[in-house]
Order: C-alpha cells, then sequence, then structure tokens
C-alpha cells in the first residue's frame, strides 16, 4: 500500500467537506478489496453472493479458505467479521475484526465491528472505547456517533 496516499486519504476523512470524506472513504475501501488484487476480490465476491442467498457456511468456507491462503488480507478477515456478526456469533466477529485492526490500524470499519459487537454483547465500555478509535480515524461518522451515545446512555 502507498503509505503516502493512505496518510492523505486518512486525513482527507477529517475534512469539513462531506464530498472529499466520502470520496476518501470510497477510495480507502477499494484499496482494501482490491488489496490482493482480482483474484483476492472475486473470491470476496463470491462470498458476498453465498450471503446475498442465504448461504452463510458456503460464504464461511470461501472465506476461510482465503485467510488461510492469504492471511495479511485484512478485508478477507473484515468481511468474515461482517458474517460473523450477521450469525449473531459476535466474539469470531471481534476476534476476525482485531485481526483485520492488527494489519490496518487505521480500518474504521473493523473498529466500527468491534464496537457493533460489543454493544450486542452488552460491554458498552468496551463498545465506547472501540468506537471512540473509529472516531478517531473518522470523525464525522454519524453512525458511529450515534452509537456511542447509545452505548454510553446504558452505562
Amino acid at each position: 500500500m502507498n503509505q503516502e496516499l493512505i496518510q492523505n486519504l486518512l486525513a482527507d476523512l477529517k475534512n469539513a467537506d462531506t464530498t472529499v470524506r466520502e470520496r476518501a472513504g470510497a477510495q480507502l475501501w477499494r484499496i482494501w478489496f482490491w488489496q490482493k488484487g482480482r483474484s483476492g476480490l472475486a473470491q470476496i465476491e463470491a462470498s458476498e453472493e453465498l450471503i446475498a442467498t442465504g448461504d452463510l457456511l458456503g460464504a464461511e468456507k470461501i472465506l476461510t479458505e482465503l485467510i488461510t491462503e492469504l492471511p495479511d488480507f485484512a478485508e478477507a478477515w473484515n468481511r468474515r467479521a461482517v458474517l460473523y456478526y450477521l450469525k449473531k456469533d459476535y466474539v469470531r466477529a471481534i476476534e476476525d475484526c482485531q485481526q483485520v485492526i492488527e494489519i490496518v490500524p487505521w480500518h474504521f470499519g473493523a473498529w466500527h465491528g468491534v464496537g457493533l459487537c460489543w454493544a450486542a454483547l452488552g460491554n458498552y465500555a468496551a463498545a465506547i472505547a472501540a468506537l471512540r478509535q473509529a472516531l478517531e480515524i473518522q470523525p464525522y461518522s454519524i453512525e458511529n456517533q450515534r452509537l456511542l451515545l447509545e452505548c454510553t446512555a446504558q452505562l
């Protein structure tokens, strides 16, 4: 990954201009999805198609094989975390999000996912900590601001 480009995009996430922020967020997602080229993206897309049809086991198999083959592919871990979240397997989703964060510490989607999972488990203090990390990266995220307020109200 081009570190200068990443740093510029991360700075743009903090820009007051909505268009600049949205463009930066979209470009970061594109970088994450394309990290392993067309082949890696094709496998993620195949898993997404299976999820859309309700075949969660098939999608999990594809993602697990992809992670085994390419353990530094952050978005493969993130997609599997989303899958676990859909299955309400919050502990495994958090574990996968933590793998994402280990590879890409500025992955605001993974931090958001950790926050969602901890909130679902009723650990609002941990959810707040994760959401604050997400907001450090993406301070204008209305969704994370809302979740942070909801979790704070639960304490």
